[in-house]
């Protein structure tokens, strides 16, 4: 029995023969399809004949989904194929191997066809054909046995899995969006686990996972790997989605390559995009992974999703709030805490764990009342965030910037209540693009080992302050905004050219302004208070009546700001000052300190004359990592940058006599 190393190698031999028609990244093209299809070849042929006899016998009484049941039943798969070819008898007829590959793959029941049809293999076997090695392709597949009694189900996994990986690294340019790196899924997938070997030990127990960007399926197969090993009683129902033709054909092929029990369910990876074609509307889940794409816009998905915020608030998904538009991660982790499941331990019921990586957008973007942060503060003060994790900078293969674990639940242990613990991992990694290379991969050049994923999964369960990791009350990450006025100062006077400009908007005011001209004369007034009770005094005696926008036009004309004249005091009922717009500032004031004595602190000290509006204050929420882990690094001495300016100045010097001689 060959080891999934000779089996992966054999495969990657084959595709050598490709080299040419296509480029090493679009090897996967070819590659994985027929992979798939040589597996379900193998895994088929024991029932091959009873299939076509059934096929035979059934086909006038029944078609579509009753058809397939039928037949499915008949091979012992949750799939068939009723076509009496094979990949045996595909190379009999060389002249017509693309009809006859076509046709085999129609044979198959609507659950494979379908994948088939997102890999868009039809036209790489037109590709193929035309550049002559369609034929020889299909024949080194028939030398690869992949049948189950000398490839187990566990071990095909194994070969797909890094099949996958493989191909997705050598086409690193893209990968990123639908690949993750294996060192990080099995650092997500340990501390996501971490807790419930005690729930997961239990005989008989049933757990679902969901991935809402499931991409090629790693996180998926990286969480059955985990239960495989540490409880292998246990039975993990996977599930995935994605809105990419080929990365859900390959996640789809992976499961069902491996034959993972659903129960019954033969969709497990369905196609569509989570946000406006949510294909596990109304389901929960006990589990939670995924790594949705870093500053990925929602404009074309812009109408449903606000319509959703708008009109069913929180019986909807995204009643928290919405993030910007160039940025939808934050929607990912509201759709998924929407199918948290209730924490009801008598119904069987336990909560629900999620663990999501973002940017560092995710931690701070957006001030109070943004969406970005009231989405936070919904997060935060329902006591969801555990704990945070800084990864390593360079650790994907399409991006260099630094990237974050965030670990949220409804169910978290009584010690961790009203905590949220952070961990700094920037420094936890070694060079290369993965265990078996050092070279980088894409931009990819630093990795964890399975030593560094031990480490900080240890810092993470044993919950204490070191330098690596510190533990905060949820409050601590909160603030509230509280704005800050200061009174508006005018000075007023009346010169012929604003008379002038206001008149050309209100003729009919002329003898009225003339007479304020007359009454209060041209020189410049500091007291605007003074001069309004004046102006209207006099109106009132001269029975002229102006309205509002007058009034409002002629303070407009005729006053300038002046911070030495007196604070405008506001008209009507409950009259205090009138805030100057201009010097409007806002105080982010820890949520643990009283605002009154912040403000008496902070503020008063430097203007004096100023005030909060406390019914406009908004409560914010914001993680800013790089302060609570910063390390003070003391300056150097004069005296070494002295010296250093001097060696380069007498090095300068150097090479310029070199150059003038």
């Amino acid at each position: 029995m060959p080891s999934h190393h000779e089996l992966e190698n054999l495969i990657w031999q084959i595709a050598d023969i490709l080299r040419g028609p296509y480029r090493p990244p679009q090897y996967e093209r070819v590659m994985l399809p027929t992979t798939v299809l040589r597996r379900f070849d193998c895994v088929l042929a024991p029932t091959k004949d009873a299939v076509l006899r059934k096929y035979e016998q059934y086909k006038d009484r029944y078609s579509g989904e009753a058809l397939d049941k039928v037949l499915n039943k008949a091979a012992g798969q949750r799939f068939h194929n009723r076509s009496p070819l094979t990949f045996e008898k595909l190379k009999g007829d060389p002249d017509n191997i693309e009809k006859h590959l076509v046709s085999y793959i129609k044979g198959f029941s609507s659950n494979v066809r379908r994948i088939f049809e997102y890999f868009k293999f039809e036209d790489e076997i037109e590709r193929m054909r035309e550049h002559n090695i369609l034929y020889l392709v299909v024949s080194r597949f028939c030398d690869v046995n992949l049948h189950p009694d000398q490839v187990p189900n566990s071990q095909m996994g194994l070969v797909f899995e890094n099949l996958i990986r493989r191909f997705n690294e050598l086409a690193n340019e893209t990968a990123g969006d639908h690949f993750t790196p294996r060192d990080v899924i099995r650092l997500m997938v340990s501390i996501l686990f971490m807790n419930d070997d005690r729930l997961l030990a239990t005989p008989g127990t049933v757990r679902k996972l969901l991935d809402p960007a499931c991409g090629t399926g790693g996180m998926l197969a990286e969480a059955q790997n985990y239960l495989r090993d540490h409880h292998r009683d246990a039975r993990l129902f996977a599930y995935g989605q994605d809105y990419n033709p080929r990365a859900y054909a390959t996640a789809a092929s992976d499961m069902l390559i491996k034959q993972v029990d659903h129960n019954g369910s033969s969709d497990s990876i369905r196609f569509g995009d989570s946000f406006t074609d949510d294909r596990f509307d109304g389901e929960t889940f006990d589990y939670f992974l995924t790594n949705p794409p870093f500053g990925v816009d929602w404009k074309k998905q812009q109408k449903e999703i606000v319509d959703e915020h708008k009109k069913r608030g929180f019986d909807g998904r995204f009643g928290a709030g919405l993030p910007r538009i160039n940025d939808g991660a934050l929607l990912f982790l509201q759709h998924m805490i929407d199918k948290f499941e209730p924490v009801l331990p008598e119904k069987q019921k336990h909560g629900s764990r999620l663990a999501i990586v973002f940017s560092g957008s995710p931690l701070f973007t957006g001030g109070a009342g943004s969406g970005e942060c009231e989405i936070r503060k919904w997060v935060i003060e329902n006591d969801w965030l555990e704990a945070i994790i800084a990864l390593p900078g360079q650790m994907f293969y399409n991006t260099g910037i630094g990237t974050y674990i965030w670990i949220v639940t409804n169910r978290k242990e009584k010690r961790r209540k009203g905590k949220i613990q952070l961990i700094d991992a920037r420094e936890l990694w070694v060079q290369g693009g993965s265990e078996d290379s050092r070279r980088s991969l894409g931009d990819k050049r630093h990795h964890l080992t399975e030593q560094h994923v031990a480490d900080i999964t240890k810092l993470y369960g044993q919950f204490t302050e070191s330098d690596k990791t510190k533990l905060f009350d949820n409050a601590d990450f909160g603030y509230a905004r509280v704005t800050v006025e200061r009174p508006l100062r005018l000075r007023y006077r009346m010169t012929t050219e604003d008379k002038a400009r206001f008149l050309d908007s209100c003729p009919h005011l002329l003898d009225d302004v003339q007479e304020i001209d007359k009454t209060l004369g041209r020189e410049p007034k500091r007291d605007w208070n003074t001069v309004l009770e004046r102006i209207l005094a006099l109106l009132h005696e001269r029975r002229s009546k102006w309205k509002k926008p007058e009034l409002k036009r002629f303070r407009n004309v005729f006053t300038q700001k002046d911070p030495e004249a007196e604070p405008v005091r506001k008209e009507g009922r409950g009259r205090g000052l009138e805030p100057d717009p201009d010097l409007r500032d806002h105080e982010n004031v820890p949520l643990k300190e009283d605002v009154d004595e912040y403000f008496r602190r902070e503020v008063l000290p430097h203007v004096p004359d100023a005030w909060m509006d406390r019914a406009k204050d908004k409560v914010g929420y914001e993680i800013n990592f790089n302060r609570h882990f910063y390390k003070y690094t003391p300056p150097r001495p004069l005296e070494a940058i002295d010296a250093d300016l001097k060696k380069a100045e007498e090095e300068i010097i150097r090479l310029l006599g070199d150059v003038t001689t």
